[in-house]
């Protein structure tokens, strides 16, 4: 192989998983007699690491709660992850790729997970709405840098 073709990025999908999914619906059957509206939180969560050199595996987890009033109707959590092969880019340039790029490859598998297990257990489908991670990412890197110049107190 010639030098040139080793220092080419490469950037692949070896594999998409669901690592997790867990639903929950502790107010069943009752809460399938209700006619209001439930309020719908998501969270967002990311989380990347080296499996080997030069494979990293990314999970994305979303927690898609349903409440009426303080009575939960569904709970779904789904930790959609990736195999992914990452080589030959700069330091400063991996963590954004695990932070921002995989992260948008599986959204779309983890919102199929959601919308799946919401119909299957018997409600109408929650369809979530395309989320920005580079925003995310930029949103998180901030809180760590305002949490790094915090001073520390000692009692």
């Amino acid at each position: 192989m010639s030098e040139q073709a080793q220092e080419q990025p490469v950037f692949s999908i070896e594999k998409l998983y669901v690592k997790d999914l867990s639903l929950e619906i502790p107010n069943a059957p009752q809460i399938f007699l209700e006619r209001d509206a439930p309020q719908v939180d998501v969270q967002l969560q990311t989380q990347g690491k080296s499996v080997q050199e030069g494979i990293y595996d990314v999970v994305l987890i979303i927690t898609v709660t349903a409440k009426l009033g303080e009575r939960t109707v569904f709970l779904v959590e789904v930790a959609q992850a990736g195999i992914f092969q990452i080589r030959n880019v700069p330091d400063g340039d991996l963590e954004p790729i695990l932070g921002i790029a995989c992260p948008n490859i599986l959204f779309p598998y983890a919102r199929e997970v959601v919308s799946d297990a919401v119909t299957r257990a018997g409600f109408p489908p929650v369809v979530l709405n395309p989320m920005n991670f580079e925003a995310l990412y930029q949103q998180r890197k901030q809180e760590e840098a305002a949490q790094a110049a915090r001073p520390v107190t000692t009692h």
